[in-house]
């Protein structure tokens, strides 16, 4: 027969509580949130009294239990020599009711147990104000085994009580003083216990506890080193407790570690100590460590065990400052993320959190430097899902880059190169568009859009707020202001024959928007709704929205899966846009091609890529005569700029700069003129591309001038000429037409993304 690894040991009620009380038997205090309801401690109770058993108790026993003294165990005289693996639930309930002391609950609230008792019925119940008023229960059961009570005197004060309400028989008499002694009597209820050997590693442990207990929660390595601290430096661990219990609420006129982007568990918040403390991310080291043994004899030291703690004290006081939280808090905000409905990766903020400590408390790098590359960091990761699978395994990888680091640049650097090279073009032009083509409820990529939505300052579709601003956790109504909006709305697409929810739910048909709109919008088709809510915008506006929200030209006229096909491109794009400006690698080419300069200056510079005149928009000046080839002149010209880098055509000016005004082309007014444009371009080139176009008129030199606008489009322009249609470009200050062979080179280059 081979060798157990454990023994058996018998105990009783009254034992067990006194080893706890003592200090021998490690029970984690009161302190860790409590799950079990009331009734079930009842029916814990009742099962007792009728003589019925309630499952053995697993322990284990403490390497190091032969030390003279506790480290940090407040009030308790003894080193326990067992730590409990499996009945903490029992053993909390037992004890907080036979020794009258409170328990937290998973809110953190504290509560005592206050079981109630009827001998008549011997029946027992959960107290509540019905029963604290009826005189035929002892209302709390704690007090039968409280220090100095008499079991006498409290049964004839019950009796005395009960005696007010209706004649006590002396039968009955007799029944409540049996019941009361079989009550007290319940110190002598038998346990097993099976106690694992201090010689077994962790793994063992957690292997027993599950093939024994099939319905109890896996034991990991953060419930070990949760029970160590109990244990050896029980005001750790209430520390821990402490502040994730502030997280979850506000406090008035202090500071507290409440915040609306992540709430903590102890157990988190304990792995980012591991990490400063340690630099390791697999706990099953650090609890070894922990525990005094030296990982090469194997054998138990007290010295060994206290110096270790001392390093996860020091780290710990940092993990809890709350000027490094709420200042890493910040990072996360800058990177876009506004709430905690937007974490899709508990692990992603856990490991950020222990990097931003560890950058700023041991490399010394400035804060607003360490802000944005953790802002960085945790964009990559959450976007990437790099700890959704084995988190202990790529973290332990990750921090081991940082072995041999010296100084905050080296840090700096190792950080900047994994998101560079996890981040590759492909990245952005291949897995992430794949990424996106899911209806997961709560896809990393799709939260990593909203965050760059707010990254890029892009207000709500159809809107003049910001995302960022509606996205604010601290708005509270009867109705979210930001709602998620199907650009094909669902009973549309039904009315299509597409029925299937994953197809509906697409992330690619979803964007921001306010929810009155939401509600306006209803089931109307998108070529409706769109044309109706895009007159609220000017054309800059409009492109400019349109961009964010990833929406392809003519979005609201394409067949379905072609809309979410190219939508999911441009939403990658977006989020790249996004990553580089929160990087600063970012190139700064859109706005300069995008900013309004003045006339005076377009004029100065003269003709070139992005700049050339006309004299006049229809009118030829040598016959004063409607002229349709000055007419294609403009728009050829326009529809370069577009197929191009952009550009801005002024009309009213000649070509070596003199003012020429608008009088030539006889417009009756300025709104004539531009509507006269904008009807000739929506004929001869289409109108998604008037996204792209933007007149206004501006004076010059006592002349008004139109000075047209155009950003480089997203889609091919061709121009109508009869029933053909041309493609053009801008070589240089000219205007070229492209030949069928170059227009399929030119438009893979320009129009691949």
């Amino acid at each position: 027969m081979s060798a157990t690894i454990f023994t058996k040991v018998d105990h009783t009620l009254g034992s067990l509580m006194d080893a706890i009380e003592l200090g021998t038997i490690g029970l984690p205090e009161i302190q860790r949130p409590f799950v079990w309801k009331n009734a079930k401690v009842r029916n814990l109770f009742d099962s007792m009294y009728q003589g019925f058993p309630v499952g053995y108790l697993l322990f284990w026993e403490n390497g190091a239990a032969e030390a003279s003294r506790a480290i940090g165990i407040d009030g308790k005289q003894k080193v326990p020599q067992q730590l409990i693996v499996d009945g903490q639930q029992r053993l909390t309930s037992l004890y907080a009711v036979i020794k009258g002391v409170p328990v937290l609950r998973e809110n953190y609230e504290a509560e005592r147990i206050e079981i109630a008792f009827n001998p008549l019925t011997e029946k027992f119940e959960v107290a509540d104000a019905a029963i604290k008023r009826d005189k035929s229960f002892i209302t709390n059961i704690s007090s039968i085994w409280a220090r100095g009570s008499h079991l006498f005197q409290i049964v004839e004060g019950y009796i005395k009580g009960l005696s007010l309400t209706r004649e006590v028989t002396l039968e009955e008499t007799t029944r409540i003083q049996d019941a009361f002694i079989k009550l007290q009597n319940l110190l002598g209820f038998p346990f097993t216990v099976l106690c694992l050997r201090a010689n077994i590693d962790e793994e063992q442990v957690a292997e027993v506890f599950v093939r024994i207990n099939s319905e109890g929660k896996k034991l990991n390595q953060a419930d070990f080193i949760l029970t160590l601290m109990s244990v050896f430096w029980d005001e750790g661990r209430a520390q821990l407790e402490e502040f994730c219990r502030h997280a979850r609420r506000p406090a008035a006129g202090q500071a507290c570690p409440f915040n609306y982007i992540f709430k903590p568990d102890p157990d988190q918040l304990l792995r980012v100590s591991v990490n400063v403390a340690f630099r390791r991310a697999r706990l099953k080291t650090v609890y070894s460590v922990l525990r005094g043994k030296d990982l090469e004899t194997e054998q138990f030291s007290e010295e060994r065990r206290e110096a270790q703690f001392e390093r996860l004290k020091s780290a710990q006081s940092r993990v809890l400052n709350l000027q490094y939280w709420h200042d890493f808090l910040k990072a996360i905000r800058l990177a876009g993320f506004r709430s905690e409905q937007m974490i899709s990766s508990q692990a992603a903020i856990i490991f950020a959190y222990s990097l931003y400590l560890i950058g700023r408390t041991q490399f010394r790098i400035e804060e607003f430097d360490l802000r944005r590359l953790i802002a960085q960091w945790f964009f990559m990761t959450a976007i990437t899902g790099r700890y959704s699978s084995s988190p202990e395994t790529k973290q332990e990888f990750d921090l081991r880059r940082l072995v041999g680091v010296g100084d905050s640049n080296g840090f700096k650097a190792i950080l900047r190169e994994i998101c560079r090279t996890t981040l590759t073009q492909d990245y952005w032009e291949i897995t992430l568009p794949g990424d996106l083509a899911t209806s997961a409820a709560r896809s990393p990529s799709m939260f990593a859009y909203f965050a760059a939505l707010n990254l890029l300052e892009a207000t709500a579709l159809f809107s003049n707020q910001k995302v960022a601003d509606l996205m604010d956790p601290a708005l509270q109504a009867n109705r979210s202001a930001l709602e998620r909006h199907h650009l094909f709305p669902k009973a549309y697409l039904t009315s299509l024959g597409i029925n299937d929810p994953r197809e509906i739910n697409q992330i690619a048909n979803f964007t921001v928007i306010e929810w009155g709109d939401n509600t306006q919008i209803s089931n109307k088709p998108p070529a409706v709704y769109a044309e109706a809510l895009g007159q609220r915008f000017s054309g800059r506006e409009l492109e400019r929205m349109y961009r964010h929200h990833a929406l392809p030209d003519g979005w609201e006229h394409l067949e379905y899966h072609d809309f979410l096909q190219r939508r999911r491109d441009l939403m990658a794009a977006v989020i790249c846009e996004a990553y580089d400006k929160l990087s600063a690698e970012g190139s700064s080419e859109r706005d300069e091609a995008t900013a309004v300069l003045p006339v005076e200056v377009l004029i100065e510079t003269g003709e070139s890529e992005l700049i050339e005149f006309k004299s006049t928009l229809r009118v030829n000046l040598h016959t004063g005569q409607k002229d349709p080839r000055v007419e294609m002149a403009a728009i050829k010209t326009i529809a370069g700029f577009l197929n191009t880098s952009g550009g801005t055509l002024v009309v009213g000016v000649s070509d070596d700069g003199e003012p020429v005004g608008l009088a030539p082309d006889g417009f009756p007014t300025e709104d004539r003129m531009n509507l006269y444009l904008v009807d000739l371009l929506k004929s001869r080139i289409g109108p998604p591309a008037m996204l792209y176009v933007h007149p206004r008129f501006e004076d010059y030199q006592e002349e008004r001038v139109l000075v047209v606008e155009c950003q480089p489009s997203r889609s091919a322009v061709f121009v109508k000429d009869g029933n053909v249609e041309r493609f053009y470009v801008r070589t240089g200050a000219a205007t070229t037409e492209l030949t069928a062979s170059q227009i399929q080179q030119f438009t893979k280059q320009r129009f691949s993304s």
